[in-house]
């Protein structure tokens, strides 16, 4: 590439204060260092997360929010072996590095150099930022910061995936479609026939729902306060709703009630502490496993009666579905090419790169699961 070791010139998406609308500029974006990439990125979406912290959760500004993406590798830096310019990639705002106690688990995806901070605005390298205006450091996100036309990231957070996929729609299996569709395949396994109740019919409990459907449950019901998105749900899978409003009775009774003592699994999508509860509540004694996948208020206490577990219930907690990054994103990825796994059911909009506040007035309106933003046309 004619640009490798040189800084680029492009156009990103800035968010010079929290909540304010991002604007469009021009940054120079420095080139990788060891054990880094620098990616072109060509599809880009939004997420709840990159809202949340956008909201003036965090005091890290100006900052280039970004984390579910496709793009092609445009350099490397010294020391990467496992890509090379030209590959095709899905940027993971956690990573796998390979080596910690961790990564070489086969039980854990929980890295211990590059799990999520979203306090970090820089490159663990060297502690700076590879995007400037001026000379004046703009901040990343999460590593990955998709919303410029080219990012900086450590090569651990970069999955390497299948050059014939189709990028404008895999890009959304970066984050929150792995993270609901891993909750239900890897973590709560349903059987065969089992019956499945998803609480939260947001994009993370659509694609848990996807997940279920995938592994044969033969009942899903999705728990949503908001009876609207009971119609979409049903293109994932889900057979009945419950809408924990029109009862008197505890959701968790209602669920009893309509499966003969309890689901067999339940999937928590929400991060509200009430709806954390109710979804372990509402599983069978003996073999019923509830897990959690929203993330609670960090004040939130757990709080249910500890017979519920000596009656053999189980309660699991998972992050990004327990999916490797660099290691089983690929596969996730061939779901989609084998026909096995809908992705574009999930993507209700697109707008191009200079309309991007479209996408996060989308999002507050309630609308649609997954904006596309196209960085180039």
């Amino acid at each position: 590439m004619a640009t490798a070791g040189k800084v680029i010139k492009c156009k990103a998406a800035v968010a010079w204060e929290a909540g304010k609308p991002l604007s469009i500029e021009e940054v120079e974006v420095a080139p990788p260092q060891a054990m880094e990439v620098r990616v072109k990125i060509l599809f880009t979406a939004l997420c709840h997360t990159d809202v949340y912290f956008w909201e003036a959760k965090t005091p890290v500004f100006p900052r280039i929010f970004g984390h579910e993406a496709g793009g092609i590798i445009e350099s490397v830096g010294e020391g990467v072996t496992d890509v090379a310019p030209g590959d095709h990639v899905l940027p993971v705002f956690t990573g796998e590095c390979k080596e910690c106690a961790h990564c070489k688990s086969a039980e854990s995806n929980m890295c211990d150099l590059l799990r999520i901070n979203t306090d970090r605005g820089v490159m663990i390298g060297d502690g700076k930022s590879r995007f400037s205006i001026n000379g004046k450091p703009i901040y990343h996100f999460v590593g990955t910061s998709t919303f410029s036309e080219y990012t900086v990231m450590h090569v651990g957070c970069v999955a390497k995936i299948n050059p014939e996929a189709p990028l404008d729609k895999v890009c959304v299996l970066s984050c929150g479609i792995s993270t609901g569709l891993g909750a239900s395949i890897n973590v709560a396994k349903p059987p065969k026939g089992s019956t499945v109740a998803i609480f939260g019919l947001g994009a993370v409990g659509l694609a848990a729902a996807e997940g279920a459907r995938i592994a044969g449950a033969s009942r899903i019901i999705g728990v949503d306060l908001n009876p609207s998105r009971f119609e979409e749900a049903r293109k994932f899978g889900c057979t009945e709703f419950v809408n924990p409003k029109d009862h008197k009775k505890p959701v968790q009774q209602v669920l009893a009630e309509m499966t003969n003592g309890g689901v067999d699994r339940s999937v928590e999508c929400t991060g509200n502490i009430n709806a954390m509860v109710q979804a372990f509540e509402c599983v069978h004694d003996g073999w019923g496993v509830a897990v959690l996948v929203g993330v609670p208020h960090k004040d939130a206490e757990f709080k249910t009666n500890p017979m519920n577990f000596l009656n053999e219930r189980t309660l699991k907690g998972t992050f990004f579905g327990n999916y490797k990054p660099r290691t089983d994103l690929p596969n996730v990825v061939e779901l989609y090419m084998k026909k096995e796994l809908e992705v574009e059911k999930f993507i209700t909009h697109s707008v191009p790169f200079a309309e991007i506040n479209k996408a996060f007035d989308l999002m507050a309106k309630g609308e649609g699961i997954r904006c596309i933003i196209r960085m180039e046309n």
